[in-house]
């Protein structure tokens, strides 16, 4: 598969992603200038520390980049149906065009999209087939970025030792309890947020079924067998090596596992 890029323009989902990036931003400067640096430098932490978290920041940016820019599965006006797969497509009834079923025609967007789950504003995007799987890595690595900003940041008052060298002149340093409260409203909003979003996600690839489908009804209506979790999510992030779900610079390949399931009674 080729990298296809994928842009939309929406002035109302670069206004959320200029956020999301100004969050980013926000954690990845003052943090580690406030708290990391000067606490290294006086010994109380490792530098270990501070490379696990310049780590998973740009693990987040790659994620939040690529789920933006990412095709997430839009169908060709024209598309090519497999001889003997005609019966697992439809018509859509907005654009007219042949799709495989479980698509959904993005309004947003005014294209379908393969096994859509939602449109996202914070990407900026559609949350797909082929962009899925970095949907639910920067869920991931969000979640962990902060909470470990906010780690660092209760630590700084409340558990490491008092800084002995402080350069007032400094703006950050001036202002830093100003700074910090902000930092701690803007990563606690942002965790009960992405905790409640990502556990949906984690649900609906364990049950095999879309936000879309859920909120239509419609699942009861979708007859297929019962998958093991192990198999939906290797379908969504393209590979069994599950070492690399947590991986996003690399390129997905889509995954069709037969199964079969004996039913019992």
């Amino acid at each position: 598969m080729g990298l296809r890029i994928h842009f939309v323009v929406d002035p109302h989902g670069w206004c959320c992603m200029a956020l999301i990036v100004f969050v980013w931003l926000y954690n990845i400067v003052l943090i580690p200038k406030i708290v990391l640096f000067p606490h290294y430098e006086e010994g109380h932490i490792p530098g270990i520390l501070i490379i696990i978290f310049y780590g998973i920041s740009i693990f987040c940016l790659v994620a939040l980049v690529r789920a933006s820019i990412t095709d997430p599965g839009r169908l060709p006006e024209n598309p090519k149906i497999p001889h003997g797969e005609r019966e697992f497509w439809e018509l859509c009834n907005k654009c007219n065009l042949m799709r495989p079923k479980r698509s959904h025609h993005c309004s947003r967007c005014g294209h379908c999209v393969r096994r859509m789950d939602h449109h996202c504003p914070w990407i900026n995007n559609c949350v797909g087939e082929d962009n899925h799987w970095l949907f639910l890595q920067l869920c991931f690595y969000t979640e962990l970025l902060t909470c470990y900003a906010l780690m660092f940041s209760f630590c700084h008052y409340y558990y490491f030792l008092p800084l002995k060298k402080r350069n007032l002149d400094l703006f950050v340093v001036r202002h830093e309890l100003a700074i910090m409260r902000l930092a701690a409203f803007m990563g606690i909003t942002m965790l009960v947020g992405i905790t409640g979003l990502f556990y949906t996600q984690l649900i609906g690839i364990i049950t095999d079924t879309t936000s879309i489908e859920k909120m239509s009804n419609c699942c009861e209506e979708i007859s297929r067998p019962r998958k093991p979790w192990q198999q939906t999510f290797s379908e969504v992030f393209g590979t069994r090596w599950k070492i690399l779900w947590f991986i996003p610079f690399r390129q997905r390949q889509p995954l069709r596992v037969p199964y079969h399931f004996a039913n019992h009674v």
